[in-house]
This record gives C-alpha cells, sequence and structure tokens, in this order.
C-alpha cells in the first residue's frame, strides 16, 4: 500500500479519531460544540483546534518568512476541510471494503522502528512523545486512518494514472543522493559534570586531564568511563549503541564523525558537562537499490499528475455526502 505524498499532507494530517455520535448533549461545554457533521461523523470545535495547532506547527517547521505567512492564511480553512475529507475517505473505504486491518498497522509500526533503529514500542513512544506529544496507541489510530485514506485514492485516482519504467529510472539516476541511507555511527562517552562553582570546575577539568594521561599511557577508555563518567552510559562503559545522524547534540555529532574508530576526541563542553567522545564505528551511507525505492518513486511522479484527479474525485465524494454545518463556515474559519 501506497505511502501518502505531499500533495495530500494536510488532507492526511495526523488528526483525533472522533466519535461517530452526531447527537449534542443538552450540556455539552462550550469547548466541546460540535460545528459539523460528515455523514455520521462529527467535528468539534476542540477537534479543529487542535488539528489546526498541529497544521501551524508543522507549517513553521517547513516554511519562514513570506512564504510561512501565506501558508498561515489559509491553513484553517484548509484544516477543516482535510477533516472534512479525511472522514468522507474513511467511509468510501469501508464501502470498498479497506483491507487495512490492525496486523497491517503493526507491520508499519514495526517497519518504523526498524527505519529508526528503534528496538522496542516504548523507544519508538518515547520519540513520538518528544516530536509529536501523542502516545503510540494514538499514533497507531493515526496510522490506521491514514492507510484507508490512501487504499481509497490508489484504488480511485492513482491507478488510473500512468508513470512509465524509463521515466523511473532515469529519476532514479537523476536523484540517488534522496535515497542514501542514513549515515550510523557508534560511540562511547565520558562525561564530567563540571560543577556550579569555580573551583568545582577547575576540580573537573583537573580529573579531565588526568583521564587524558591515563588515555594516553594505554588504559581502555570503557574501564576509565566506568569508573570516572557521570552519565548512565558509564554502566556500558560509555557505549550509546548505534545511532542514525541527527539524534545526538550537534556538537558532539561533528566532533565524532570526525574521528577515526577507537580514535578520542578533544575535550568537549557543554553547559553543564565535560565531553571525551570515542568512536567505536562509523558507517558510510549507501544508496538504497532502485527495487527498493521503486514505489516511492512512482508514488512521487504520480503526484503531480494526480493532483486534478484527487480534486475531482474528492469533490465527487463532497457531493454525494450529508455534510450539515451547525456553525456557519464563516463564523467557524474565523476561530
Amino acid at each position: 500500500m501506497r505511502r501518502f505524498a505531499p500533495f495530500l499532507a494536510l488532507l492526511l494530517l495526523a488528526v483525533p479519531v472522533l466519535a461517530e455520535d452526531t447527537k449534542p448533549e443538552p450540556k455539552a461545554d462550550v469547548r466541546d460544540e460540535i460545528l459539523v457533521v460528515v455523514n455520521k461523523h462529527i467535528i468539534t470545535r476542540r477537534t479543529l483546534t487542535q488539528s489546526v495547532e498541529q497544521q501551524n506547527a508543522a507549517l513553521y517547521r517547513q516554511f519562514a518568512g513570506k512564504e510561512l505567512d501565506e501558508k498561515l492564511k489559509d491553513a484553517r480553512e484548509k484544516t477543516l476541510q482535510g477533516l472534512v475529507d479525511a472522514f468522507l475517505l474513511e467511509d468510501k473505504g469501508a464501502e470498498l471494503g479497506s483491507p487495512v486491518t490492525e496486523d497491517y498497522v503493526r507491520s508499519t509500526i514495526d517497519g518504523i522502528k526498524k527505519e529508526n533503529n528503534f528496538a522496542t514500542d516504548a523507544d519508538l513512544e518515547r520519540a513520538l512523545k518528544t516530536s509529536l506529544g501523542i502516545g503510540l496507541p494514538e499514533f497507531m489510530k493515526r496510522q490506521k486512518q491514514q492507510a484507508v485514506q490512501q487504499f481509497v485514492l490508489q484504488r480511485e485516482v492513482y491507478s488510473k494514472v500512468a508513470v512509465e519504467d524509463n521515466e523511473l529510472r532515469a529519476y532514479y539516476e537523476d536523484h540517488k543522493d534522496e535515497y542514501r541511507m542514513p549515515t550510523r555511527f557508534r560511540i562511547r562517552e565520558l562525561v564530567l559534570a563540571k560543577g556550579a562553582t569555580a573551583a568545582e570546575q577547575a576540580e573537573s577539568r583537573k580529573l579531565l586531564g588526568a583521564i587524558q594521561a591515563e588515555l594516553k599511557a594505554g588504559n581502555a577508555f570503557e574501564a576509565l568511563a566506568r569508573l570516572h563518567s557521570t552519565s548512565p552510559s558509564k554502566a556500558t562503559g560509555g557505549d550509546l549503541g548505534w545511532m542514525n545522524k541527527g539524534f545526538l547534540r550537534q556538537s558532539l555529532e561533528d566532533a565524532a564523525v570526525k574521528l577515526k574508530p577507537e580514535q578520542v576526541s578533544e575535550p568537549l563542553e557543554t553547559d553543564k558537562d565535560l565531553y571525551l567522545i570515542q568512536l567505536v564505528s562509523l558507517e558510510d551511507a549507501p544508496v538504497k537499490s532502485f527495487a527498493e525505492v521503486r514505489v516511492k518513486i512512482l508514488e512521487k511522479l504520480q503526484e503531480p499528475k494526480a493532483q486534478n484527479a484527487i480534486e475531482q474525485f474528492l469533490a465527487s465524494l463532497r457531493m454525494r455526502a450529508n455534510i450539515r454545518y451547525l456553525v456557519p463556515k464563516d463564523e467557524i474559519l474565523k476561530g
């Protein structure tokens, strides 16, 4: 099943799974006011607010200056339309007999873990809470929703958009760097707390100098890390395991990738700590084969060809759907 393409980023924006009860409670809190009924689904004010905030946060990460201002102008309207269309695609998926199962979602999660070197669900959940502010169960719900949407668009739109194989191969040859695997490296760290006072800082620097002398004398980095480091990694001799570029503090990463295996860095300093870094191993970034990325390239090249077809398909779903605005649309868009 194809993954979502850039043109559909707003439509497929991760949004909370909504209840299907269309009858508002008599004393509902104004924050949970029902704004729109889409077939048997509802969009509440709280849901719209959360989705707009998520979309704006994504825009701030991707754009700046005038381009950002332009994107923010109609973000609320596009987000509202995206919520409506997401439900229409969900219902169409049910009508078509969507094959998206819990097992499929589970395999998707396992793939995400493998691609990002997360050993356990807990590791992935920690990353999700940091980057998206959600836990794994909510992320799995959103993945299922997106997969259903993709099933519908693949069957009803993308399958009818042709791209020749020679186009795919030409794009691959011209854009190989896009399909380069992340550079991985493995390091050991030895961390000393700098201390709060001038005397404590002087003592820490003195200890660091003594450790460097021991390293030059041939003592093992792991043993010294176990003995002196103030980081939890001291239990493993400072070994942080394999990690992709971009996961470590930039100054430490930059120093690490310049080293040769078993070489130790010069002292590095952060606001609170002093560091020595030893490179264990560094893997170059290999390029994935054409066969591995063919589907992704197909999606990328289909996307511009399919834009008009997608809009026409969504317009046809809207015409046949029961969409009722319980609050005038103009008022909703004003916020």
